[in-house]
């Protein structure tokens, strides 16, 4: 009867870093689109810079069968670009590339359509912040001794504040 006692208090008692859950949240709706472990899909503004990431999102990655090397990525288009995005695509590869930090993908295939409204508005209301922002931003994200951590944080504030009606105090 004890042993059921603290595993329940277990459960209910101790805080956990949301990211230790993210990936078994995310897992299994990616997985299907064969992004196993979602950092691509989350750092894709990183990775292949913003003015590209308004324009392009990831849809599927494939890999030969048995391999882990000369994948291909498919990428909805926001309608109109995909002419430029082919000239880019030498550029985008070497970007992933460096991301995966190996030769993973060799081509991309690109699919016209219109991109998830929510995103597209939410990129668009987005503003840069005040010196004041930026500054209460950093003092709260200061503390944290992750990097990566500290940089997605941050990131997240930008966009949270970015995108908020009033000023954080």
């Amino acid at each position: 009867m004890a042993g059921k006692a603290s595993d329940a208090e277990s459960r209910r008692g101790a805080m956990r870093a949301l990211a230790a859950d993210v990936p078994h949240i995310v897992k299994p709706a990616l997985g299907k689109r064969g992004f196993v472990e979602g950092q691509l899909v989350a750092q894709w503004a990183d990775v292949v810079g913003s003015e590209l990431a308004l324009r392009l999102l990831p849809e599927k990655l494939t890999f030969p069968p048995g391999r882990r090397s000369d994948g291909t990525l498919r990428l909805r288009v926001a309608p109109g670009f995909a002419l430029e995005v082919q000239h880019r695509e030498p550029q985008i590869l070497e970007r992933l590339n460096a991301f995966f930090g190996y030769h993973a993908l060799t081509r991309l295939v690109l699919v016209q359509g219109p991109l998830p409204t929510d995103r597209a508005t939410a990129r668009r209301c987005q503003r840069d912040l005040a010196a004041t922002e930026r500054a209460a931003l950093e003092e709260r994200v200061a503390g944290i001794a992750d990097t990566d951590l500290r940089h997605a944080l941050t990131r997240l504030g930008e966009a949270v504040i970015g995108t908020a009606g009033d000023k954080v105090r």
